[in-house]
């Protein structure tokens, strides 16, 4: 059976468990539940594979928590939605904040001008002593009104800072969310796309060095064939945990792919980054995957890795094309290797 043909047939087989855990749980076969069922026979995801661990325990899921379930880890309009909300309560809050910082300035505006009014009224002659007494009372009255309202504005202010902050930190956790990888806590594609573009983009500019590793993990259908997706999300789970103990902080690690994951690295040459990758190769390699639900040993994980140094001619996507052409190649050369862009021969022109 060839892997197109394996492929489909899994995937029949994870859509007739799906349909089966909908019949037994509950509560119905709409596209919202055939989704989180598929996400969770199919183990792509940790964290819904945990929480509908916990409420299977009591016998049935609701309508509300299967809805709940998908809009909390598969809608892909919920972080939009989030950034979007916040965004409007932070112009909420600076209206409102604009709004006391008028009243206060009309408050001074009329402070100022009773104090012209009564400065006048004690220019003028024959004042006696009640009068002038009446007027330092009036200056003492407007001046104590203005403190009141600059105390109020001095409150509000300091609570809009405070909510301003809160909301601050909400939209970078979404924005955070929105580029990572669940899995791994790597950079997910839409990161690693962006910042391989600014790489290659200031490295040209700039003419500085900069390159690229992409890494394979080897034989990754093996794992999940043999023992499951959630031992296969295991493998990937070390693979990233491997990139962040073997590479300085800083540096943009990605997961863009199923099992594809990438190194950039501005500021460093060909040889450099292979050296990398290279720790990185052998680090993976001497790690002893275990499954965790029987402590089984499954034998050792290796990675297969190419490295690309940027050249003036460079775009992203040219970059990543022979970045990917060395990986392939040290598929083809017998895996658990590093061939860089110094072994490949550059396109014409």
């Amino acid at each position: 059976m060839n892997g197109s043909q394996g492929d489909r047939e899994r995937t029949f087989a994870l859509a007739e468990r799906a349909n089966a855990l909908m019949r037994q749980y509950g509560p119905s076969a709409t596209p919202r539940a055939y989704t989180v069922w598929y996400t969770y026979v199919a183990g792509l995801h940790p964290k819904i594979n945990e929480a509908i661990t916990d409420l299977m325990a009591k016998g049935s899921l609701a309508e509300d928590e299967i809805d709940a379930l998908y809009e909390t880890h598969l809608d892909g309009h919920r972080l939009a939605r989030a950034a979007d909300h916040t965004s409007r309560t932070v112009l909420a809050e600076i209206a409102s904040l604009m709004e006391a910082l008028d009243l206060s300035l009309g408050s001074t505006a009329q402070h100022g001008e009773s104090l012209r009014t009564l400065l006048n009224d004690l220019d003028g002659s024959g004042l006696d002593r009640d009068r002038v007494l009446e007027i330092v009372g009036a200056l003492v009255a407007t001046t104590r009104e203005v403190a009141d309202s600059n105390r109020v504005l001095e409150t509000r202010m300091r609570e809009s800072r405070n909510e301003i902050e809160a909301l601050r930190e909400t939209l970078e956790a979404t924005r955070r969310e929105s580029l990572t990888d669940p899995l791994t806590g790597l950079a997910n594609r839409k990161q690693f796309e962006e910042s391989l573009h600014n790489l290659v983009e200031e490295s040209v500019a700039e003419r500085t060095p900069a390159s690229l590793i992409v890494i394979d993990v080897d034989s990754f259908k093996r794992f999940n064939d043999l023992y499951g997706h959630l031992t296969g999300d295991q493998v990937l789970r070390l693979v990233g945990a491997v990139m962040r103990e073997n590479v300085a902080a800083g540096v943009t690690l990605a997961r863009f792919g199923g099992e594809e994951f990438a190194i950039l690295l501005p500021g460093l040459g060909r040889l450099q980054a292979r050296a990398i990758a290279e720790k990185v190769r052998t680090s993976v390699m001497t790690r002893e995957l275990v499954k965790r639900t029987t402590g089984e040993a499954l034998g050792k994980v290796t990675i297969s890795l190419g490295v690309a140094a940027v050249r003036p001619s460079d775009t992203a996507v040219s970059l990543l094309e022979r970045a990917d052409q060395c990986m392939f190649k040290a598929k083809r050369e017998g895996r658990n290797r590093t061939v860089d862009d110094g072994s490949v021969v550059p396109p014409p022109g």
